[in-house]
């Protein structure tokens, strides 16, 4: 099946991490990772998985640690291919060592690559299908940016010049919202970066490496105006409950 917008063939293949212990939100993760935690009435995967499976995702790799049994009796029974990709040392290690052990499973497949925590609306991923970079990064323009923001900076036209925390927030663009679609092309040039990588990286901090040696072309795709929201904190579920309780 091809994109209508893009004439590239739409991506079938996603990846969620759910590694994280989600400690500011206990006791509601003491018994599950905070990606099975509920709002609105589902839970913040089983959406994440519902708007994936709608547009066409026939493969779903879990990036898991904390309380993998728990997400697995989650997706019992789900009609969809299923592959766990377990971080044994998700309690020492940053998001890039999770992403990193999902390479067997993805191959050299496109693929989406989600994190667990972020309610987002489905028109997110015809958007990023249609751009033609071989890394199309959701941000959000209009966010009111923070010193914990994962802060994007631009060059020439939608092109991503750098990632990270510690980016100014005067020369950001934008917030990256943690969603993104990586081309087949590029899928094991990244894989086997983030192997090589230090265990304390954030997987953006080996997007800006690879941009930063000129072999990685990254696209901000504008969401500012899709309704989004990361789960960190108590008053970020309240945020997310507020959000889908307007309908989105």
């Amino acid at each position: 099946m091809e994109n209508s917008q893009s004439g590239l063939e739409a991506t079938r293949c996603a990846v969620i991490l759910v590694a994280g212990v989600g400690s500011r939100l206990r006791p509601l993760t003491d018994d599950r990772p905070k990606a099975l935690v509920e709002v609105a009435g589902e839970t913040i995967l089983h959406r994440a998985v519902r708007l994936l499976i709608q547009y066409g995702i026939t493969r779903l790799v879990l990036a898991t640690g904390y309380r993998e049994d728990a997400v697995r009796a989650a997706l019992d029974g789900l009609d969809i291919e299923l592959v766990f990709c377990p971080n044994p040392r998700f309690d020492s290690t940053q998001n890039s060592v999770s992403l990193a052990l999902c390479a067997d499973a993805v191959g050299e497949r496109s693929f989406f690559k989600l994190d667990g925590d972020v309610i987002f609306q489905p028109e997110l991923l015809p958007r990023l299908d249609a751009c033609q970079a071989e890394l199309a990064v959701g941000v959000d323009a209009g966010r009111k940016l923070d010193a914990e923001a994962m802060k994007v900076v631009l060059g020439e036209g939608r092109r991503i010049h750098t990632f990270g925390k510690g980016v100014s927030i005067a020369q950001s663009a934008g917030e990256s919202i943690g969603i993104e679609r990586v081309s087949g092309r590029l899928s094991q040039r990244l894989f086997d970066a983030l192997s090589a990588c230090a265990p304390d990286l954030y997987y953006e901090d080996v997007y800006a490496q690879l941009i930063a040696a000129d072999v990685l072309e990254a696209e901000a795709v504008d969401v500012s105006d899709l309704p989004w929201t990361e789960i960190d904190t108590f008053e970020d579920l309240q945020h997310a409950r507020q959000l889908l309780g307007a309908g989105n």
